[in-house]
């Protein structure tokens, strides 16, 4: 090999999965107490954010596949948290919403998510915390090849 890898502490996938984990570690143990997943939680935020989607939309915003999002909307179906309906456009497609138990859900734990999000953002500091935000968006909106 001509060229050794960078370290660990310089490789980027690696870096972003401590973050990762740095980040959603307290997030979990509040999920955990609510009852539901990461990812029921994202979909549920999305929902909460953007109002009625198709799955296909909450897959993309919720940074979920589609095979893995049709068994969390039918867990959180089964728990109530939202409601699908047929597209009026389009009947082989569905409709899902937020249900009003969904956004207590969101509610009730909206205020440790914003104390544990304010806690990153104080250790860090309100500058780089920003400037992070800014270049993982970057990041995000980079063209794949």
């Amino acid at each position: 090999m001509t060229r050794p890898f960078p370290s660990t502490e310089r490789s980027l996938p690696i870096a972003l999965l401590r973050a990762r984990e740095r980040v959603m570690g307290p997030i979990r143990g509040m999920l955990s107490k609510a009852g539901i997943t990461e990812q029921q939680w994202r979909v549920l935020r999305v929902l909460e954010e953007e109002g009625p989607l198709d799955p296909t939309r909450i897959a993309e915003l919720a940074c979920l596949l589609l095979p893995s999002l049709t068994r969390i909307l039918q867990k959180l179906d089964d728990k109530g948290l939202i409601h699908r309906r047929p597209d009026p456009e389009d009947r082989r497609k569905q409709i899902v919403q937020i249900s009003p138990a969904g956004r207590e859900l969101i509610t009730a734990n909206l205020p440790t998510a914003i104390k544990l999000n304010d806690r990153v953002r104080e250790q860090l500091g309100p500058e780089k915390y920003e400037t992070l935000l800014d270049l993982l968006n970057d990041l995000h909106r980079l063209p794949q090849e």
